[in-house]
């Protein structure tokens, strides 16, 4: 196993590492101990980065990041979810 591959590897694990946030947000009906702006902050960089990602040679980068903006998107969608149902 050569090092792109234990990074590409990692690339596709680590947005994984969303959904147990996701769950326990889910679980816990709750999202109010997760900043609002943290969450919409961070989707926004993924968002405007994603772009240089899609027409990236390397596919480490590529996947990595249309993985992890699908993951989370799932989290932003779900603190708003869960942010609205409490107020």
């Amino acid at each position: 196993m050569t090092i792109h591959d234990v990074a590409m590897v990692a690339g596709i694990v680590l947005p994984l590492w969303n959904i147990p946030l996701i769950v326990r947000i889910v679980h816990r009906k709750s999202s109010e101990d997760v900043s609002i702006y943290w969450v919409l902050g961070v989707w926004v960089s993924l968002a405007l980065m994603a772009p240089s990602a899609f027409i990236s040679k390397d596919p480490v980068w590529r996947y990595f990041s249309i993985i992890n903006l699908i993951m989370f998107s799932f989290v932003m969608l779900t603190v708003v979810i869960f942010r609205k149902k409490r107020s």
